[in-house]
């Protein structure tokens, strides 16, 4: 999948307080493996996410192999805007 990085950073910035916590709970991951995923780089705690970044407009392109945490945060922005 692609999505430009600024895109990527707006859905995480969006997600409510305790959403990146619920995540790695959910996936059994590292809280910091999926702040990684948004483009963090604190590499020391939680994993390296694979994602590839081609420079661009809009903060570049990022390829991404895995969408599995991507899609859990766009399930929970669609479940909190049904709420809304």
């Amino acid at each position: 999948m692609n999505i430009t990085f600024e895109e990527l950073r707006r859905i995480k910035h969006a997600l409510p307080s305790g959403s990146i916590a619920k995540i790695a709970q959910e996936l059994n991951i590292d809280e910091q493996t999926v702040r990684n995923y948004f483009g963090a780089h604190h590499y020391k705690d939680g994993e390296v996410v694979e994602f590839h970044l081609e420079p661009g407009p809009n903060g570049g392109i990022v390829h991404i192999e895995d969408t599995t945490i991507l899609e859990r945060a766009q399930q929970i922005l669609s479940e909190l805007s049904e709420s809304n």
